[in-house]
């Protein structure tokens, strides 16, 4: 068990450092700060600046994000090391950004973390900024807007300078204007997410819409009995919104993957295939929702698709707001665009190897009437 709790914890961790990167992205200062502790501090030396607490770590934080044109944050996994209920670790990181005063800039840094764990998880104590490559000459990019060109796309002969940045309009050798790049990690608009609800319960599924996690955790325990056996599928979604918990510890459920994670794969393998196949209730989320009415599921292992696909006696699936796409086709470069890195980071933390899409599940239809429940979220949500 403390081998499964130092696991836990790393994972926990590197998620913690992810959902950063993801906040600052989208920023969304709010759940930047609430990553850290009530009197976490942001210190940024070679800005400088330093934010002590929250609210001050979301207000400073809105004030620099305000004179942004651009800005891309990436990030890369570095060391954890756990002691008790503190920890200790570094990020590293690279950034492209560009400010409204016409400032631009490439460098290399390293985030010098402490983390605490608290009965929200853990949560940064201190992320200490520092700047190891600097690079202050003018960026030739830009931020595409609606009918920008991706590169590639010039019209024939467009490759030399002064041309490599013209967008062909109608006419100019056939090309059209490139679409504007995909935004997986964006929540759907209103619009979007109506339709898709329309088109799930079109499709057989039972479909609602909620506001938020606080929402979709309190309606999942309004759905499960209990004493019913649940199996909750890897999903940082549960964990994010607090549902894995509730399943899995205390006494109302027959929870499935504790139970399953203390047995020896090698002599019980076959009781786990059945176990996990067949549970009264099968929880966890998707890749991808299409707008036309079907559910995309990824993954490494296959073992959570039997439920999913008709063994459990009920499903619910809890979806946040950015994993809305269009159609089929967007939804698999969802999956191999932006899922798979970033459980890959969660794959590796936890079992030391990347992730892999080895089995997809596509789910256009709920045969079975009030078996398959889709909670669809107003917010963006997990992977």
């Amino acid at each position: 068990m403390n081998d499964l709790r130092k696991i836990a914890d790393r994972v926990e961790i590197e998620a913690l450092r992810g959902e950063f990167t993801d906040a600052a992205m989208m920023r969304d200062r709010a759940r930047l700060a609430a990553l850290f502790t009530a009197d976490g501090v942001l210190r940024m030396p070679n800005v400088p600046v330093e934010f002590i607490g929250r609210e001050e770590i979301q207000a400073g934080g809105e004030r620099l994000q305000s004179q942004w044109d651009f800005f891309v944050q990436n990030s890369h996994p570095g060391t954890i090391r756990i002691d008790g209920d503190t920890a200790t670790g570094r990020t590293y990181v690279q950034e492209v950004a560009r400010l409204l005063d016409g400032r631009s800039g490439l460098n290399f840094a390293i985030y010098h973390d402490t983390y605490r764990r608290t009965p929200e998880g853990w949560r940064f104590a201190e992320r200490v900024y520092e700047v190891r490559y600097l690079d202050t000459s003018p960026l030739k990019g830009s931020a595409p807007g609606p009918g920008a060109q991706a590169p590639g796309d010039q019209a024939p002969g467009a490759g030399e300078a002064g041309e490599a940045g013209r967008v062909p309009g109608p006419g100019t050798d056939g090309a059209p204007a490139a679409q504007a790049a995909e935004d997986f990690a964006a929540p759907a608009s209103a619009e979007r997410l109506e339709r898709a609800i329309a088109a799930l319960r079109a499709n057989g599924f039972t479909a609602e819409l909620l506001d938020d996690a606080a929402a979709a955790r309190a309606r999942v325990r309004d759905l499960i009995p209990e004493g019913a056996s649940v199996f909750t599928g890897a999903s940082e979604t549960l964990r994010l919104s607090g549902i894995a918990e509730d399943i899995e510890t205390g006494d109302r459920y027959q929870a499935l993957r504790p139970r399953v994670l203390r047995m020896d794969r090698a002599t019980e393998f076959d009781r786990i295939r059945r176990l996990v196949a067949t549970p009264d209730v099968f929880v966890a989320s998707v890749a991808a929702v299409t707008e036309t009415g079907s559910l995309v599921i990824a993954s490494g292992s296959g073992s959570q698709l039997p439920a999913s696909a008709g063994g459990a006696g009920r499903a619910i699936w809890v979806v946040g707001a950015q994993k809305v796409v269009p159609d089929l086709g967007a939804a698999l470069r969802r999956v191999e665009e932006h899922a798979l890195p970033l459980e890959s980071v969660r794959a590796q933390a936890a079992y030391g190897q990347p992730s892999a899409v080895n089995r997809l599940l596509v789910l256009n239809a709920e045969p079975q009437p009030g078996r398959g429940t889709v909670l669809l979220l107003r917010e963006a949500v997990g992977f």
